[in-house]
């Protein structure tokens, strides 16, 4: 044990298993390059500040869509609703067109809106934080809109939707 009383190495598969009973939502993160649009899937996403109003994404250091809309600086966060978890998985994917065939629209600054979301965040890059394997990005909100007939797509203990108890 540390001085502080903690375990020396947190096992990365614990850490994930027990993590993974706190269920989170799915979103997009979009931008528009001037050419064609971009986005990556990301389930590290909250609400961050009121005044200023800001919120915080977790890309993966890993991400090779991250750093392209860090340097347009302004994207929009997209919350999938229930039924776009394929979506998600085509969003998660390198190197195909992940824009092919999925519907959107320009938000009002100017980065896509995909259709049918629960809800939609536009923003702009506030400041970036050492996250360990993810890079913490706090956005200062632009603008924002919701549809309240939606419901947002979870994803928990792996897999998307509530897992279902198996105790007794």
């Amino acid at each position: 044990m540390s001085d502080d009383g903690a375990r020396e190495a947190v096992d990365p598969q614990v850490m994930r298993d027990v993590l993974g009973h706190f269920a989170s939502g799915v979103t997009v993160v979009t931008a528009s390059t001037g050419e064609a649009p971009i986005g990556f899937t990301c389930q590290s996403f909250s609400s961050l500040s009121l005044d200023p109003p800001l919120v915080a994404l977790a890309p993966a250091r890993t991400s090779s869509t991250w750093p392209r809309l860090r340097d347009i600086g302004r994207f929009c966060v997209n919350v999938l609703a229930e039924d776009q978890s394929g979506l998600s998985a085509a969003f998660a994917r390198s190197g195909s067109d992940k824009f092919a065939g999925v519907p959107w629209r320009p938000s009002p600054h100017g980065s896509p809106v995909l259709d049918d979301v629960v809800a939609w965040i536009d923003c702009a890059l506030w400041a970036e934080y050492d996250g360990g394997d993810h890079t913490i990005v706090a956005a200062r909100v632009l603008d924002l809109g919701a549809d309240p007939d939606r419901r947002p797509l979870l994803f928990h203990r792996g897999r998307y939707g509530l897992a279902e108890h198996s105790g007794a």
